[in-house]
């Protein structure tokens, strides 16, 4: 008996030691410019272990001990193959190659490997290259990275000549926008005729709409996720563009005998010059720059500093001045502590300011918006079924809400400062990747977020604790009657909220190439923007929560089928979804938020909805490339009176948000006739917004006064756009190093006049109220030279 025991322990041993595994690790480049890949798919030949590099081009393969062929793929490379011995635990560099016998594809996918798409449970999330985004028409010639996103489903925004994106019926102020990793508080040139984005310099686009990962907090309907590129490590390259009325220009090259690499960039717009020419005062330009350098330190170390600095400056005829811009840095160090193990601990800066000057009443007013924040993210590759991510942040936020003073000593304008408020927002995450069978995939997170509005201002108190109250005599809500103030030292903590924010996705595979995917996530916003028009403004005022604003909290609950159609050529996405947000802030009729000190008295709080189905269809190989995206979709709000009485906003009954779109349809093509030409196209319909128009009127004093009933009642004119590019490449000689193109476009080709408003008020010769109906665009014709150096 003890004979065959100890046969079992010995052949039990075997057995173990046959099964003894070791890991590959290491990153994947891009063999022409040295930029660590993002997405690219990494995995052993016949096996069932893989996987995709993360956003620092970095993999770990976890094995048995044996010879494979591990194969390393990205979308437009040719694929790696190479054999390996796994006897012990190595380190793999792969370099990939362009492929120049394939076609140009315009793609935007999930995740860069095929049947990631289909396996990963993460849900409602796009990547976007920086290619696609340059192939898509824009207005005056300028590619957008906002305007690209919104060709997405459930992505719009409030018109031409608006500022931000709506995600999923949700407000501009509930998108958190990075730029390497810096929060990005007003993404527009010239009130959202531009993004701040320089495609020259962008390597990818991620934007997470539905089930955000864990280690995002903060905003309740989506991230965008922008990333700068590196800069080439291995040669001086040059490229730019000249338009009409702005161009562009960046330089990279390598640094440090290539262990490091740069870039800069530069753009600015000109067409203010031609207004000086016609002998007009008026200007508005806005200019900015970007900067990054890498430095490989070791193959377990690397260092990255970026920087963005931007301006608008628009000044019309001395009577109205405004000057507003964004500007961020941050340091980050990549470690990889062992071949499971990797890390990123960044050092970010931001400072949104602006200014705005009013010659005719002699208006001066500054303000802005700066944050410090510390991260630090761990990636834990436990098994090649398993991934952990977890880290910790923390951001440290300085509002001043206005300093204002006279521009002369004519002015009626008194100095006065708002109170400026302090603000300390944390977060612990962690998550979890495991593939629990073939079939069946799980992603959990959770993350717990706190909240501090510090201390080193007054606060108000008003009598009942009710800052704005209802008049049942006049039918309307007034601000209530403030009763003194609590001063605060800045030791001290005006108001404290912390929460537990999980998130869940699931993702069933029901054959090769399809998939069902069911999603949840609780998500709190602590910053608020107000703003009681139908698009933001630089005017408009970030504040924090506290004794008077609580945090927004939403869930939002998913479920999805992805599927692929003839070897990935086509694929299907389609996922539905309900949105809930507690705590949204509304405002009173006639509310004054500009240089008021008590924002409280001025808006209530209530709950919003929004749900919808959105479908994407795409074709992803072949000269013609492209896709359809459809969006029905619906956002309400509810305002009741709360603590301050009343029926509340719109009697308390639900009520369209300004950002509800029924339908939104938007189709994108890209067609490479020649080598020398190539032609792309989109169009664009959506249901009007949501607007209040007067129902009545009555007389006072020999003026017609316009009646309104219920809030958002009513709609503009449906918008709808089509728009159209061509780009021809000359002849040059394969290895030329100078290549240019001339990018031809139509920015609204039948020149459809789209309602960005219709203002009621009263013809002053008639007596008679009348309606005017402004439109931002008609038909834009540019043309634009890019080159490469």
């Amino acid at each position: 008996m003890k004979l065959k025991l100890s046969a079992c322990l010995m052949l039990f041993s075997l057995l173990v030691f046959s099964q003894e595994n070791y890991t590959i690790s290491g990153t994947v480049k891009d063999d022409a410019n040295g930029e660590l890949v993002f997405g690219a798919s990494v995995f052993l030949e016949n096996t069932s272990v893989g996987g995709i590099t993360n956003a620092y081009g970095f993999y770990s393969l976890t094995a048995p001990k044996g010879t494979y062929n591990i194969m390393v793929s990205y979308l437009g490379y040719t694929t790696i193959k190479q054999e390996v011995v796994l006897d012990a635990n190595q380190s793999l560099v792969f370099e990939l190659k362009e492929d120049t016998t394939s076609l140009d594809e315009v793609v935007i996918t999930a995740e860069e490997s095929e049947k990631a798409n289909i396996r990963d449970p993460q849900m409602g999330v796009s990547l976007i290259k920086s290619a696609t985004i340059k192939q898509i028409p824009a207005v005056l010639g300028e590619v957008d990275v906002v305007k690209s996103i919104q060709m997405l489903p459930g992505v719009t925004n409030n018109g031409e000549g608006s500022n931000g994106f709506n995600v999923r019926g949700g407000a501009v102020d509930q998108n958190l926008v990075l730029l390497d990793e810096a929060i990005i508080f007003n993404e527009s040139h010239l009130f959202g005729f531009f993004s701040v984005f320089n495609a020259d310099v962008i390597k990818d686009v991620k934007l997470y709409k539905g089930n955000i990962p864990a280690n995002y907090g903060g905003r309740v309907s989506s991230v965008l996720d922008i990333r700068q590129k590196d800069g080439n490590s291995k040669d001086f390259e040059l490229n730019g563009g000249i338009g009409l009325i702005s161009s562009r220009l960046s330089a990279e090259g390598p640094l440090f005998k290539s262990k490091g690499s740069f870039i800069l960039a530069g753009r600015s717009s000109y067409a203010h010059l031609f207004l000086k020419l016609a002998d007009q005062d008026n200007t508005a330009y806005f200019y900015d720059f970007n900067a990054k350098g890498s430095y490989e330190i070791n193959q377990n170390n690397r260092l990255y500093l970026s920087g963005y600095f931007g301006r608008d400056v628009l000044n019309f005829d001395d009577a109205f001045a405004n000057s507003y811009g964004n500007t961020t840095f941050n340091l980050r160090w990549n470690h990889v502590f062992n071949d499971k193990l990797f890390s990123n601990l960044s050092f970010i800066y931001g400072d949104y300011n602006y200014q705005i000057e009013i010659g005719f009443i002699g208006l001066d007013w500054t303000s802005s918006i700066k944050n410090m924040n510390a991260k630090y993210d761990f990636k834990y590759y436990l098994s090649n079924k398993t991934t952990i991510d977890f880290g910790a942040s923390a951001i440290h936020y300085n509002f001043n809400p206005g300093d204002v003073k006279p521009i002369d000593e004519d002015s009626s304008i008194n100095e006065f400062i708002l109170d400026k408020k302090r603000a300390l927002e944390a977060g612990l995450y962690a998550n979890v990747e495991h593939k629990l069978s073939d079939k069946l995939n799980v992603q959990a997170g959770l993350r717990f977020s706190m909240f501090n509005r510090l201390g080193g201002q007054p606060i108000a108190t008003y009598t009942n604790d009710q800052p704005v109250v209802y008049n049942a005599d006049l039918g309307i809500y007034e601000e209530g009657t403030k009763t003194g103030d609590v001063d605060y030292d800045k030791s001290e903590s005006i108001a404290n909220f912390s929460n537990f924010e999980p998130r869940l996705g699931l993702a069933y595979q029901l054959s090769e190439n399809s998939s069902v995917k069911l999603g949840y996530s609780r998500v709190a916003q602590y910053l608020h923007l107000l703003s009681n028009t139908a698009n933001a403004t630089p005017l408009d005022v970030w504040t924090p929560s506290g004794s008077f604003i609580d945090p927004q909290m939403a869930n939002q609950y998913s479920a999805g089928y992805f599927k692929e159609l003839v070897d990935g050529k086509f694929s299907i996405e389609t996922e539905v979804y309900y949105k809930t947000v507690d705590n949204r802030i509304d405002y009173i009729d006639g509310s004054n938020l500009i240089a008021n000190n008590n924002i409280e008295t001025q808006i209530l709080q209530g709950e919003s909805r929004a749900y919808g189905l959105e479908f994407l269809f795409r074709k992803n190989k072949g000269k013609f490339t492209g896709w359809l995206a459809y969006t029905l979709s619906k956002s309400e709000q509810k305002t009741p009176g709360g603590n301050a009485g009343g029926p509340g906003i719109n009697k308390g009954d639900w009520y369209n948000t300004p950002f509800d779109r029924t339908h939104d349809i938007s189709l994108t093509g890209s067609y490479k006739l020649t080598d020398k030409w190539s032609f792309s196209g989109n169009f664009i319909f959506q249901t009007g917004r949501p607007v209040t128009y007067p129902v009545g009127q009555y007389e006072y004093e020999g003026l017609s006064i316009a009646v309104y009933d219920q809030r958002n009642a009513n709609r503009l004119p449906s918008y709808n756009r089509l728009d159209l590019a061509a780009t021809f490449k000359p002849n040059r000689k394969p290895d030329a190093r100078w290549k240019g193109e001339w990018v031809f476009s139509i920015y609204n080709a039948y020149n459809r006049k789209n309602a960005a408003s219709i203002s009621f008020g009263q013809n002053l010769e008639t007596g008679v109220n009348e309606a005017t109906r402004t439109a931002i665009f008609g038909i834009v014709p540019s043309v634009t030279y890019n080159f490469k150096f």
